[in-house]
C-alpha cells in the first residue's frame, strides 16, 4: 500500500480481542512534538462517554495522542463507561509518559455494553511498541466497524517554499446523516496554526463535505473528527493567503473521505450527488436535497436502477420549502427527465435508466425559482443495507 501518512505522527493498528473476528480493534495516534487541535462532535443528546470525555479535554486546544477502540461504543454505560474512557486514555498516556490531559479517547461499536477494559489494558503496551511512521493503514483497520474497507486519504501542498502534508482516515457505513460529522475522523497536518484558525478551517472544510452526506439518516452516539497539527513542516498558517492554500488541500482530503465512505456505505452499490440549484436560498436548497437524499423510497428506487421521478418530485414537494411544480426541471447525469414538472417520456426514460446503471452519477433538481445551489452525497438502499443491520450485535 502507497505510504499515506503525516511527518511527525505515529500510528499503529492491533487486535485486541474486542473484536469476535480477532481482526484489529485498537488504533494509536501520537504525534512526537505537541499538537494543536480542534474538534468536532455529534449533535447527538445522547453520547458516548469518550465524546464526553473528549469535550473537556479539547477545550484548551492541544494534545498528544488519541486511542481508538472498535466493537464497543462505551455508551450508554453510565458512571463506568466514564471511568472506563479515562482509564483507557491514562493506559495511553502512561505508556507514551505524556500528560494524561493531552490523550484523547474515541470508541465506535455496539451501545449499551460495558468496555472489557481488561483487554484494552492487556494490549496497549504492545498497541505502543507497534507505533510506527507508516501504520497508518493499521490504524484505519483497527476502527473499522461494517466497513469493508480501509480508509486514508493523504494530499500535499506548499507554502512558503515548504512542503506540508494533510493526512485523514475515516469509519463509517451506517448511522450516517449531518449535522456534524457523523463518523469517526482523524486528520493530521504537519503545518502549525494557532487552535481557533483550525477550527474555523475544519469547519469549513466539514460543511462542504462531511456535513453533505447522508446514508440513512441515522447520527451517531459517538461521532468524532479531530484535525491535528504538529508543525513539523515548519510552516504556521495564519494569514489570509496561508489559510486559503491550506484550506483547498484540507477540503479536499475531507472530500475524498466522505466519498469514500458514502461509496463504501452499508450494502451501498451507487455513489449519488444530489445538486438542488434555483432555488430561492442555500438553506432551502439543502433542505431540499437532505430530504431527498434520506427518502427511503427513492433510495431503493435507484438500487432498483428505475428512473422513477415521481418519487423524486414527491420528496421535493414535501421538504418544507415553497417550490412551484411546475417549474421543476429534473437531470439524471445531463440527461433531462422531467421539464417544467412534466416528465419527457419514454426514450428520455430508457437514457436516465442507463445513468442508473452507472456506479457514480449526479442528480440535479433545478427549480427555476433562484440563484442558490446546495449539494448533498447520498447512495442507494439494498437488500444487504437491511441484512447488516438486522442482526448488527449478533
Amino acid at each position: 500500500m502507497k505510504k499515506m501518512d503525516c511527518p511527525g505522527f505515529l500510528t499503529a493498528g492491533i487486535a485486541s480481542g474486542l473484536k469476535k473476528s480477532g481482526k484489529r480493534d485498537l488504533g494509536l495516534i501520537y504525534s512526537t512534538a505537541p499538537t494543536t487541535v480542534a474538534a468536532m462532535f455529534t449533535r447527538n443528546l445522547v453520547k458516548a462517554a469518550p465524546v464526553l470525555l473528549d469535550q473537556q479535554r479539547t477545550a484548551n486546544g492541544s494534545c498528544r495522542a488519541v486511542i481508538v477502540n472498535s466493537g464497543n461504543a462505551n455508551c450508554c454505560t453510565g458512571d463506568q463507561g466514564m471511568q472506563d474512557a479515562i482509564h483507557m486514555g491514562r493506559l495511553a498516556a502512561e505508556g507514551l509518559e505524556v500528560d494524561e490531559e493531552d490523550v484523547l479517547v474515541a470508541s465506535t461499536g455496539v451501545i449499551g455494553e460495558p468496555l472489557p477494559l481488561e483487554k484494552i489494558e492487556s494490549a496497549t503496551p504492545e498497541l505502543i511498541a507497534t507505533l510506527s511512521a507508516d501504520g497508518l493503514s493499521g490504524f484505519a483497520e483497527a476502527i473499522m466497524t461494517t466497513d469493508t474497507v480501509p480508509k486514508v486519504v493523504s494530499r500535499s501542498g506548499e507554502l512558503s517554499g515548504k512542503t506540508f502534508t494533510v493526512s485523514g482516515v475515516i469509519k463509517g457505513a451506517g448511522m450516517i446523516r449531518p449535522d456534524m460529522a457523523t463518523m469517526l475522523c482523524f486528520v493530521m497536518t504537519d503545518i502549525a496554526a494557532r487552535p481557533d484558525t483550525l477550527k474555523s478551517m475544519l469547519k469549513s472544510a466539514a460543511d462542504r463535505s462531511l456535513n453533505r452526506m447522508t446514508v440513512d439518516g441515522d447520527t451517531s452516539t459517538n461521532d468524532t473528527v479531530l484535525l491535528m497539527a504538529n508543525g513539523h513542516a515548519g510552516v504556521e498558517v495564519n494569514g489570509a493567503e496561508e489559510i486559503r492554500k491550506f484550506q483547498t488541500v484540507l477540503d479536499e482530503v475531507l472530500m475524498g473521505l466522505a466519498k469514500w465512505l458514502i461509496q463504501d456505505a452499508e450494502g451501498a452499490t451507487k455513489l449519488v450527488e444530489i445538486v438542488v440549484k434555483g432555488a430561492e436560498s442555500k438553506p432551502q436548497a439543502h433542505k431540499i436535497a437532505d430530504t431527498l437524499a434520506n427518502s427511503p423510497l427513492f433510495k431503493t428506487a435507484l438500487f432498483g436502477e428505475d428512473a422513477n421521478w415521481g418519487r423524486i418530485l414527491a420528496a421535493v414537494g414535501r421538504a418544507g420549502v415553497p417550490v412551484d411544480p411546475e417549474t421543476i426541471d429534473i437531470f439524471f447525469g445531463s440527461i433531462q427527465m422531467v421539464k417544467r414538472g412534466i416528465g419527457c417520456g419514454k426514450k428520455a426514460e430508457a437514457e436516465a435508466t442507463a445513468v442508473l446503471k452507472q456506479d457514480e452519477f449526479t442528480l440535479t433538481v433545478d427549480l427555476n425559482q433562484g440563484s442558490a445551489s446546495e449539494t448533498v452525497l447520498t447512495c442507494d438502499f439494498s437488500i444487504d443495507y437491511v441484512r447488516i443491520n438486522a442482526d448488527y450485535r449478533t
